[in-house]
């Protein structure tokens, strides 16, 4: 067995973790009609898109983290940036690839990169961690530290609490459950992982949905010498 089956199949015991995978695997093709015109809708997203660009402009390869059908991966490509794509689902991976042939996708967890350290010069995890137990998403901030080079820049996008009085809040999800972060304890949790918060953005929820949404922008720490 490689290292990378060993990798994926030591996240993907996970019971939560499976359970995931194979309801985005039963949704993709549905998933991937309705998010088809999201980008357009959403400006406040494309601009930070356009930041995080800007940041990651130079650095090297950039993961797009849960990518979903791809449809923010090719954004970031159409912005000039080196950019493959990673998905827990066979599915999601599989349409990524037919609609965008000229990139690369990957099947993988970002619970487990197969990815040497410091070899990514930015992540973007777009609503990726949504579905993590808080407990495991310290393990995950970590995994992606150690993957990107020292002060490259990291874009999270998360469903928000309703107010930053509440940490996390449980959130029932037509495929799995969801946790709902408060900006600033998912920015304690980045500082706690060796990443600086530079900016943050708390969005209305959108016109059909519940949830107010949530964006930090952090920059990998340099790591100390020694």
């Amino acid at each position: 067995m490689s290292d990378r089956i060993r990798r994926l199949a030591s996240v993907t015991g996970v019971e939560d973790v499976q359970r995931t995978r194979a309801a985005y695997d039963g949704v993709a093709e549905l998933y991937a009609e309705i998010s088809a015109g999201v980008m357009a809708a959403q400006p406040l997203d494309r601009a930070m898109f356009g930041v995080f660009a800007e940041l990651a402009q130079g650095r090297g390869t950039v993961a797009d983290i849960g990518c979903g059908p791809g449809r923010v991966t090719i954004h970031l490509d159409g912005l000039g940036l080196d950019v493959f794509g990673l998905d827990l689902s066979p599915e999601m991976i599989r349409l990524a690839r037919a609609a965008h042939p000229n990139l690369r996708f990957e099947i993988g967890s970002m619970e487990r990169l197969d990815l040497p350290d410091a070899s990514l010069g930015a992540i973007l995890a777009w609503y990726s961690m949504i579905h993590t137990p808080p407990e495991r998403v310290p393990g995950i901030v970590a995994e992606f530290g150690r993957v990107l080079t020292d002060g490259a820049p990291l874009l999270l996008g998360f469903q928000a609490a309703d107010d930053e009085f509440h940490d996390i809040q449980p959130y029932d999800h037509k495929v799995a459950p969801v946790y709902r972060w408060s900006l600033r304890r998912m920015a304690e949790v980045l500082a706690g992982g060796g990443f600086e918060t530079v900016a943050q953005l708390r969005r209305a929820p959108d016109p059909d949905g519940r949830c107010p949404h949530g964006c930090l922008l952090a920059r990998k720490s340099a790591t100390p010498a020694g």
